[in-house]
């Protein structure tokens, strides 16, 4: 999430951020590798994933969003698109937690409701996981 902010906020490339961040946090490659993956699957969706973000929170302007907000609801959504094996109410409650610690005050609401819109078109459109 936090390079997903660095590199909506600042013009820095997410490759040199994911480094300074798996340094700086010390991740083992496993987790580095993880968190890398998430994040270029991020960056090649963000068409997508903010087309959805707009059909799901049409009066709220993707670029008018909090950079919290917006930035986990794109990590969120990436992973309710398939292949994803992460079961989508995991993946609403992280990011809920996710707003809520650190977003303001209707963070949580408001990520809540987009990710359960999200979720119900992408299973009316096409296979997911239910649990």
């Amino acid at each position: 999430m936090q390079v997903l902010y660095e590199v909506d906020v600042t013009t820095h490339e997410w490759e040199p951020s994911m480094e300074s961040h798996a340094e700086a946090t010390a991740a083992t490659p496993r987790v580095a590798a993880f968190a890398e993956a998430i994040v270029r699957g991020v960056v090649e969706a963000l068409a997508r994933i903010d087309g959805l973000i707009r059909e799901n929170a049409p009066m709220f302007p993707v670029d008018q969003l909090s950079p919290v907000d917006r930035n986990v609801l794109r990590l969120a959504i990436f992973e309710l698109l398939p292949p994803s094996v992460v079961p989508p109410k995991v993946v609403i409650n992280e990011a809920v937690e996710l707003a809520k610690e650190f977003g303001g005050e209707a963070s949580a609401r408001f990520v809540n409701g987009v990710l359960g819109s999200v979720f119900e078109q992408l299973a009316a459109t096409g296979p997911t996981t239910t649990d």
